[in-house]
């Protein structure tokens, strides 16, 4: 009896660490391959604004963050960089930094949703027509399914006149 309920147990470990290893390792054995850095900055052929994705945020831990370099443009958003794996990441547009998953809740209603980040290591995601990034001073990506903060990096101080650099 203390044999089988042995097995029972260690075989129920070891299936909960292959599910989760599962869902970390998914997304990066299905993305598409990352653009370069020469390919990311002919994508960003107009740059208006900079920022940086930086480890050390309030929410962002070992298993979420980002890291490098945010181009900003009228047409298009990218990263020269790396970004945590995961899945289901989006990137918005937020008029206010933040950098914890309840500020980004309680934020959502006034963010732009751009679009969905597909690699971890380097990024150019198209801006949807008819939005104006200098209406908002900050990128973040987000984890839509486990709403999970990835990374923030503030391109403009939003209490400023935006300016085209």
């Amino acid at each position: 009896m203390k044999s089988w309920l042995g097995l029972l147990v260690s075989h129920s470990v070891v299936l909960a660490i292959g599910f989760a290893l599962g869902i970390y390792m998914l997304p990066i054995l299905i993305a598409p391959e990352a653009p370069s850095d020469t390919q990311v900055t002919q994508d960003q052929r107009e740059v208006w604004f900079e920022g940086r994705f930086k480890r050390d945020l309030k929410d962002s831990d070992p298993l979420h963050w980002g890291e490098g370099v945010v181009l900003v443009g009228p047409h298009m958003v990218s990263l020269l960089g790396d970004l945590a794996p995961g899945p289901d990441y989006q990137l918005y547009l937020s008029p206010t930094f933040v950098e914890t998953e309840a500020d980004f809740n309680a934020l959502k209603s006034s963010m732009q949703h751009v679009g969905p980040v597909k690699t971890f290591n380097n990024f150019s995601v198209s801006v949807p027509e008819g939005v104006d990034v200098r209406e908002y001073s900050t990128v973040i990506v987000w984890c839509e399914t486990f709403s999970q903060f990835i990374s923030a990096a503030s391109y403009q101080d939003a209490r400023s006149e935006p300016s085209v650099q």
